[in-house]
């Protein structure tokens, strides 16, 4: 496991800090990843919510409806300034579609942060019902990771300067069978087509803000092997977690 001092060392401090965008979606469980992994997790609900904050977590849930509500809070711009300052930040499902240079699907008024150089499809894996789960080998993780895909975005498209970390087989309904991108990287930013934080596995909380003080994926992977549990996700398709209101 990361600790606490190992990241914030660089920045002489004693917490890492770790905001969540906590306006709609599923921020609650993001926050308690955070928690797990011993840092400070903040609800990022306004502007002030911003300052001292060692990275971003943009959840899951329903990307329009976030747009909204980030041009309501105000937020909108403050986070678009410190991503594009290097804020490190991890997106997942929706979080993914709002850091992404395009999204394909969308209302014609559907804007996203841009700082992502992928493009994606909203709820390109099909709708509700072809929700699915699959075990992800991810680059710089140890044991498979059990991904929840729930009305999800497909990557159609990545820059030179991505990497693609995790990837999926998937037949859609016209019969193509290709292999998706499901987790990607950038420089400070870390993706995901899914809901790591449905599986209650950190790991990709982890790996993400692991790279927040300039490490690699490869200086961490030491470090991630000496994690004792192992998590292979018991969740299962059909609770309540796969309500209409969670959809890229």
């Amino acid at each position: 496991m990361i600790s606490i001092w190992r990241i914030a060392a660089g920045r002489g401090q004693t917490t890492v800090r770790i905001g969540v965008l906590a306006l709609q979606g599923d921020f609650s469980e993001h926050l308690a990843m955070v928690a797990e992994l011993g840092w400070h997790g903040v609800p990022v609900k306004e502007a002030a919510d911003l300052v001292g904050l060692d990275g971003l977590v943009l959840p899951g849930g329903e990307s329009t409806t976030q747009c909204l509500l980030l041009e309501a809070s105000g937020l909108r711009c403050p986070i678009t300034e410190e991503l594009r300052d290097g804020l490190p930040a991890l997106g997942t499902c929706a979080g993914l579609i709002m850091l992404s240079r395009t999204v394909i699907g969308g209302r014609e008024d559907q804007w996203s942060f841009g700082v992502l150089d992928v493009a994606v499809r909203r709820n390109g894996f099909g709708r509700q019902v072809r929700s699915f789960e699959a075990n992800l080998v991810v680059e710089g993780l140890v044991d498979v990771m059990r991904a929840v895909f729930i009305r999800a975005p497909v990557i159609t498209e990545v820059g030179d300067k991505v990497e693609v970390l995790a990837s999926v087989p998937y037949r859609f309904p016209d019969g193509t069978q290709v292999q998706v991108p499901v987790v990607v990287a950038e420089g400070s930013l870390v993706a995901s087509s899914f809901h790591p934080e449905l599986a209650g596995d950190p790991r990709l909380h982890e790996l993400a803000f692991g790279r927040s003080v300039g490490r690699s994926i490869a200086d961490i992977v030491s470090t991630l092997d000496e994690r004792e549990e192992r998590y292979v996700g018991s969740f299962q398709m059909g609770d309540d977690q796969t309500q209409e209101g969670r959809s890229g």
